[in-house]
């Protein structure tokens, strides 16, 4: 009898035990399952989330700035019929208290894909524009652009906020700089101390008029003056900016011979993604951070770059490498029109996909993947204008 007893709790030793495995395999199948569906791209969404087992417990711990998220990947869980505790806590951290908001308060601010300086620079923002704000790690802020790009970012760059006073800021009348590069300054005088430098796409507080200067004032408070003729209300230009062809062609010149910078959004240097998202945000149109993203939205021409007459001015041409399997998108550039495009390989420079022209570039010719039309997609298919971002609103 005893040694009938014995067996029966080892056959229920190993069923619960199997049970137990099969459980955890469930839960990680579910996590994975959430994931892709709310956040399947981590450059744009937080889902960090693990279990493990305590004391017989499965424990759900992490971190997602996603609430609808949490609730799926629970309720799930719970359909399953497997039992957990929650430990997840939603983004932005309580430490930050109600300073959950911020707006940047240089020129070009760097954000990063850690906490040091030495870091991966991931993506940059600019002077004026808004940022969310989710947790903090020493003197670093862990935040989120108007493009919903994340990083890390020191707290040099920024001005933290709470609701009622990034409301302040969003509701004040404000300019946006549109020279490539200039200055403000403390007096209206050009000889006068500089406040900061600035480049195109700053943001500034209106103040009001003197002279040939604008008196605007900075996140922080400053106050200084900018020339006139280099700024324009930034609800006008909003409402009034319509993209075509031309002009983003027009703006994307306006970078020729700049050098290359990896994670550069500016003026002073940009990387590939970032002359694309720059000369289309000068025309009101809001494009994702990175090449492996804007190939996602409007609307597909062609895959082959024998086809590239098919292509209209100011379509965006991809680029990349098949590598298991799997296609893996590296450079994008703007098409000109017969066969031309222009890019940003270091420096900004006019490459041609036609084998009979001198700026024939074969490398480009072999890795290119596909063109994607942006202006026949305005609302739709993932092109989003700037005047409609609830960032700017």
């Amino acid at each position: 009898m005893n040694t009938f007893k014995k067996l029966l709790m080892v056959i229920f030793v190993l069923i619960t035990f199997a049970c137990q495995k099969e459980q955890t395999k469930d839960i990680g199948k579910i996590i994975n399952e959430v994931q892709d569906e709310f956040a399947p791209d981590s450059r744009t969404a937080v889902f960090d989330i693990s279990y493990e087992k305590i004391a017989g417990k499965n424990i759900l711990k992490g971190e997602t700035n996603i609430t609808q998220a949490k609730m799926a990947l629970l309720k799930k869980i719970t359909d399953s019929k497997i039992s957990v505790k929650d430990e997840i806590t939603i983004l932005p951290s309580k430490e930050l208290g109600e300073k959950i908001y911020g707006i940047v308060n240089v020129s070009v601010c760097n954000i990063r894909s850690e906490t040091t300086n030495s870091s991966e620079l991931s993506t940059q923002s600019l002077l004026g524009h808004p940022l969310r704000i989710y947790k903090k790690y020493d003197d670093y802020y862990f935040v989120q652009t108007t493009d919903n790009y994340l990083g890390w970012l020191d707290d040099n760059g920024f001005v933290q906020m709470n609701e009622a006073e990034y409301k302040d800021w969003q509701d004040s009348k404000k300019i946006i700089f549109l020279k490539e590069f200039g200055f403000s300054y403390s007096k209206p005088d050009v000889n006068s101390m500089r406040i900061s430098d600035l480049v195109m796409i700053d943001l500034l507080k209106y103040l009001g008029e003197v002279d040939e200067f604008t008196k605007v004032e900075y996140p922080d408070g400053r106050q200084a003056f900018v020339l006139s003729s280099q700024c324009e209300f930034f609800d006008k230009w909003k409402k009034e900016t319509k993209p075509t062809a031309e002009s983003i062609l027009k703006a994307a010149y306006r970078f020729l011979g700049d050098p290359y910078l990896w994670g550069g959004t500016s003026a002073k240097m940009l990387d590939c993604s970032g002359l694309s998202k720059t000369a289309y945000f000068l025309n009101g149109i809001l494009l994702p951070r990175d090449a492996s993203q804007q190939v996602f939205i409007g609307e597909t021409i062609t895959e082959n770059v024998e086809e590239y007459d098919k292509l209209k001015p100011a379509d965006l041409v991809f680029f990349g490498v098949d590598k298991n399997g799997k296609e893996r998108i590296t450079h994008v550039g703007i098409y000109i029109g017969n066969g031309k495009f222009i890019h940003q390989p270091g420096p900004v420079k006019i490459n041609s996909f036609k084998k009979s022209d001198p700026d024939f570039n074969p490398f480009r010719y072999r890795s290119f993947k596909r063109g994607q039309r942006i202006l026949s997609s305005i609302n739709k298919n993932g092109v989003k204008l700037v005047k409609d971002c609830k960032f700017y609103k």
